[in-house]
């Protein structure tokens, strides 16, 4: 089969793990050496002087009140110097775990129609570096460089939860993610224990991935049971979820990918063995704030994007070989894989790195790793078809690509997303309570735990007229166990305004 000229394909990858913290290893140092080995992974010596754009997934913490100083504002500038690039055209990423994959798909748009020739993405934390030199008092004045004007970023960048939201504790992922994990628990009729055994098995399963991976910062197959089981050093962070289930944030790693056109790749000599072929991307948001979602246990973003993704593409589920689910924690990934019909069990795995808890969470970077594990894979195996899925935010943001080790029988035909997100806005949307105070009913909640027990519960509810309450459950860690060992979703109770705070007695 002749491959047209404007296919997007990727031709090259490279990922690093520094396990030892170095606080003489920059942020830029680490891109620069992800990028070289991307480059040098095409085989063609001819790569680096056709890139023509660079991209940076933004760092994590560089939004960060007070961290932001610590980063250079044009990191490609300083590695497309230091890696001899020219003048590259250079763009960030927005903060998001999907915007590695975004950035592929609208990327590949961009070189389909010629407005680029070669594309180099890149991201990188040094997040175990970083928090080691806080607790140390070490010097990273270094990093940020010189003085610079960012380039254009790509991708929704504005805040990801109302006012209300942030007040009730709901801007830490560690407390929302388990609030989606519970009202999915209920929706599916599990009891406390059956879903804690159901959850503790998926995480065991990824962990056998990472065991598996070179790359992963906990290298190590873990038993459902060890997962599981409340421990010194295994406690709850926020409930359901014990420590092992949470992505591991304290990581140094950093990746890249080179992307062009099967044209281009021809012409700078890149042995068409190693192309992977990018056959479609999706990029849809559920409605934004998570309060203001019909429910907390469902993604129509995800549903939308997955059907039309396999439509357009010509692949259905059966067609797949490897997956890599956006995995922060287990309500990520069995919400993404209930809505594409997947099992969060199947034999195919669902992920080729081993996940954000076991190979490691590097801040908004982490799809880059999993898209680049992803060629590497579908390379090893000669054949095959993957699916990574990337979110951003609170189940906020989706962003989908499917890769191939052959092309389509026709350029492909990304789903318009526009239309897609279109759908999704106009779907159900709940209104928050304007007076919260008065009789409620809880559809989810969590309990937030510090080393010393729980310190914080959060009640997702709804009152009689159907509109959303946001609550915070009274102080005292006795009240607080109790909603550990006893299930308060669908019960009453009154909502009392209390400051700016909501406070609901069960």
């Amino acid at each position: 089969m002749t491959v047209p000229d404007e296919h997007p394909v990727i031709v090259g990858v490279g990922q690093h793990t520094w396990r030892e913290v170095d606080t003489a290893r920059s942020p830029v140092d680490a891109l620069a050496e992800a990028c070289a080995s991307a480059l040098a992974d095409t085989g063609s010596a001819s790569v680096a002087q056709a890139v023509d754009a660079l991209a940076v997934v933004r760092f994590i913490a560089d939004t960060t009140p007070g961290a932001g100083a610590l980063f250079p504002r044009d990191p490609g500038a300083l590695v497309a110097d230091r890696l001899g690039l020219g003048d590259a055209q250079r763009y960030l990423g927005a903060i998001g775990g999907n915007s590695p994959q975004y950035l592929v798909n609208r990327f590949a748009q961009m070189l389909s129609a010629g407005e680029h020739s070669v594309v180099l993405l890149t991201g990188a934390e040094l997040m175990a570096t970083f928090f080691s030199a806080l607790r140390s008092g070490g010097d990273l004045s270094a990093w940020a460089g010189e003085p610079a004007q960012e380039p254009p970023t790509l991708g929704e960048q504005r805040d990801g939860l109302n006012e209300s939201e942030q007040r009730h504790g709901l801007y830490e992922p560690i407390n929302t993610y388990p609030l989606f994990e519970n009202s999915l628990r209920h929706h599916l009729g599990h009891g406390l224990q059956e879903h804690s055994a159901h959850i503790a098995e998926i995480s065991s399963r990824m962990s056998a991935v990472a065991a598996r991976n070179p790359l992963a910062w906990r290298p190590q197959a873990r038993s459902a049971q060890d997962i599981g089981t409340v421990a010194r050093n295994n406690r709850y962070i926020g409930f359901p979820y014990t420590r092992a289930m949470n992505a591991v944030l304290e990581v140094d790693m950093a990746a890249a990918v080179v992307l062009t056109t099967a044209g281009r790749a021809r012409a700078l000599g890149i042995d068409q063995a190693r192309w992977i072929y990018l056959r479609g991307g999706a990029d849809v948001n559920d409605i934004w704030y998570p309060s203001e979602r019909d429910n907390l246990h469902s993604s129509p973003a995800i549903g939308l994007a997955w059907r039309a993704l396999s439509a357009a593409a010509g692949l259905d589920l059966d067609d797949l070989t490897h997956f890599d689910i956006y995995s922060c924690f287990p309500s990520a990934v069995q919400v993404a894989c209930r809505e594409i019909g997947l099992s969060p069990l199947d034999s195919r795995e669902v992920t080729v790195t081993g996940g954000l808890p076991y190979f490691g969470g590097p801040g908004n970077n982490y799809s880059l790793h999993a898209i680049a594990q992803m060629v590497e894979r579908l390379r090893g195996a000669g054949h095959g078809n993957g699916l990574v899925t990337a979110n951003g935010y609170y189940l906020t943001k989706h962003s989908l690509g499917l890769y191939s080790t052959a092309p389509g029988a026709a350029l492909p035909q990304s789903p318009d997303s526009r239309a897609l997100q279109a759908q999704v806005d106009a779907g159900p949307r709940v209104n928050l309570a304007a007076d919260a105070s008065g009789e409620v009913t809880v559809e989810t909640y969590t309990v937030g735990f510090d080393r010393e027990g729980p310190k914080q519960g959060i009640f997702v509810a709804r009152n009689a007229a159907g509109e959303r309450v946001l609550a915070n459950a009274p102080p005292g860690s006795a009240a607080l166990q109790q909603l550990v060992d006893h299930d308060p979703i669908g019960q009453r109770g009154r909502v009392r305004v209390d400051g700016d705070r909501n406070v609901l007695e069960l």
